[in-house]
C-alpha cells in the first residue's frame, strides 16, 4: 500500500525544513568559530601598525652624525651636592644654550629662595643677546634636552634700530627652572 499523496508532501516539507534548520545551524557554528578569529587577526594587524610607528618614531630620534644615542640622556634632575652647585649647574647649562645659538649671556641670577625652591625647584633669570631666529633654537635645546628644564617666562624686545629684523640681534629675558634632587 502506498502512502497518500498529501503525507508524502508533508513528509517531505518536513525532511527540507529539518535539513534547513541543520544548515542554519551549521552556519551559525561556523560564525562563531571563526569570529573570534577575526578579532585576532585585528589585534595582530593593531599590533603590526603600532609598530611600524614606533620604528618610525625611532628613527626620528637618532642623531644625524649616526652615533646610535637615542634622544636626549643624562639625569632628569639637576647635577650637584648642594642647591648652590645645582643653581651653578642651571647657570651653565642655560649659558652653553645661549652660546651654541650665537648669543651672548648679559646677566644671570639664580634664585634660591623662591616658592619653588622649597620643593626642589632651583629658578634662574637670564638676558642674553641673539639674532631673532636663534631664540626658538635655545628654547628647543632647554626644554627637548636633559635635565628637563622648564621656562615659565620669556620678554623678547625687538631692536630700536629700523633695518633688516631677521640679521638683527633682539634682547630677550628668560625664567628658567629645573629640579634638583638632593643625594641621599
Amino acid at each position: 500500500m502506498s502512502e497518500p499523496p498529501i503525507r508524502r508532501t508533508n513528509l517531505t516539507r518536513r525532511q527540507a525544513s529539518a535539513a534547513l534548520a541543520y544548515a542554519a545551524v551549521v552556519a551559525c557554528l561556523i560564525v562563531l568559530a571563526l569570529w573570534p578569529l577575526s578579532s585576532l587577526a585585528d589585534r595582530a594587524s593593531a599590533v603590526s601598525t603600532q609598530a611600524e610607528m614606533l620604528d618610525r618614531l625611532d628613527s626620528r630620534k637618532k642623531p644625524a652624525d649616526g652615533s646610535g644615542e637615542l634622544g636626549a640622556t643624562g639625569s632628569p634632575f639637576l647635577d650637584g651636592q648642594s642647591v648652590t652647585i645645582a643653581g651653578a649647574t642651571l647657570q651653565q647649562r642655560i649659558g652653553g644654550a645661549v652660546m651654541k645659538a650665537g648669543g651672548n649671556v648679559l646677566s644671570s641670577q639664580i634664585e634660591l629662595d623662591g616658592p619653588e625652591s622649597k620643593e626642589g625647584f632651583v629658578r634662574l633669570t637670564t638676558n642674553f643677546e641673539i639674532a631673532q631666529p636663534a631664540v626658538q633654537q635655545v628654547l628647543y635645546d632647554l626644554e627637548a634636552g636633559m635635565p628637563f628644564l622648564f621656562v615659565d617666562v620669556l620678554s623678547v624686545q625687538a631692536p630700536q634700530a629700523v633695518g633688516e629684523t631677521e640679521t638683527e640681534r633682539v634682547r630677550a629675558s628668560m625664567g628658567v627652572y629645573g629640579q634638583w634632587l638632593p643625594a641621599k
